[in-house]
């Protein structure tokens, strides 16, 4: 499913887009960039000033995602802030597909024109992999590394065109996202049906001894304990659940946080019944902003954990303590 940038999203959904996101929007973007600059221009990104209407678009969106991201990290909103920076990505995709590099690369007097066009690409990635740092910094590394280019500070991402004209891009694009094959998946399945069917139930034993396949999480940058400090958590007891109308992802749950009861919109539907829900105690933030998710408003935020295999549990708690006590 797409990045949409609807406001305030749940971490829940906001990893279950990313699982996607990263390769579909960022993978493809960074590689099919740096592919058409080694193949029309030998890997050389040059600026040559051809430009046209819908160039203007994509500059603005660029240094309006800085401002945008910015914004938001001052409010704490992290997920929202990566939504931004992906919105960026997705508009870089979308202006290929507006000006067809593959088709101004077959009239030579359009060259010019082509190279400003992976100009203007290279520059607008370099923007969003800088503004990715603070959130995924080995995969920004890397693909700022692809454009022969380093990190952009902040203050210096307030004009467009500051890559260096006439660098060179790398010649061997690397995969940044591996993504699995259908026929690999199907084999590993039927793999498993067979061993389970002719009773190899030792191998089955001797797996769930084996080394637990942790998951890979990209180490974010510290924090002080007072940024740590403005993060409201208590403990919610959820006392409804039901669908959201409007989405298939979504649930609407009534949390009782204390003396108050709070609708907290969040995308478990793909882990939960909303039966399964009600009467769980689970950790809360409760000094967000509220946001409206599918016409809901939802307000405040249930945390949960998810592994690289999508196994997703909502935080619960392993002893009775009474709703709207906090975590500290």
């Amino acid at each position: 499913m797409p990045f949409e940038n609807d406001g305030v999203i749940t971490w829940e959904l906001l990893v279950e887009r990313m699982n996607s996101d990263l390769a579909n929007v960022l993978g493809n973007l960074v590689n099919r960039t740096i592919s058409m600059t080694n193949k029309y221009f030998d890997g050389v990104v040059k600026r040559t000033g051809v430009e046209e209407e819908i160039d203007a678009d994509l500059k603005a969106v660029a240094l309006d995602t800085v401002r945008k991201v910015d914004g938001k990290m001052d409010e704490l909103r992290v997920a929202d802030a990566l939504t931004e920076i992906f919105t960026l990505f997705k508009r870089c995709n979308k202006y290929i597909d507006e000006t067809m590099p593959w088709a101004l690369a077959k009239d030579e007097e359009k060259k010019p024109r082509l190279a400003e066009v992976l100009y203007n690409l290279t520059e607008s990635i370099t923007i969003g992999a800088s503004l990715l740092y603070s959130f995924m910094p080995e995969t920004a590394e890397k693909i700022l590394a692809q454009l022969n280019t380093v990190k952009r500070p902040l203050d210096d991402m307030v004009s467009f065109g500051l890559y260096p004209s006439g660098n060179k891009v790398t010649e061997t694009p690397e995969i940044l996202f591996a993504r699995l094959k259908l026929e690999d998946v199907i084999a590993q399945v039927e793999a498993r049906h067979a061993a389970v069917g002719t009773g190899e139930k030792e191998e089955e034993k001797a797996e769930e001894k084996a080394e637990p396949k942790y998951p890979q999480v990209e180490k974010k940058p510290e924090v002080s304990i007072d940024d740590f400090a403005k993060m409201q958590l208590q403990i919610g007891e959820i006392i409804a659940s039901e669908p959201a109308k409007k989405s298939k992802k979504l649930l609407v749950n009534q949390v009782r946080i204390g003396g108050e009861v709070r609708q907290i919109v969040s995308g478990l539907a793909k882990w939960y019944k909303p039966e399964e829900l009600v009467g769980k105690k689970v950790v809360c933030i409760t000094n967000l902003k509220p946001a409206v998710l599918a016409g809901y408003e939802s307000q405040g935020m249930i945390l949960a954990a998810e592994d690289d295999e999508e196994n997703l549990s909502v935080i619960s708690l392993d002893r009775d303590v009474v709703s709207g006590s906090e975590v500290r």
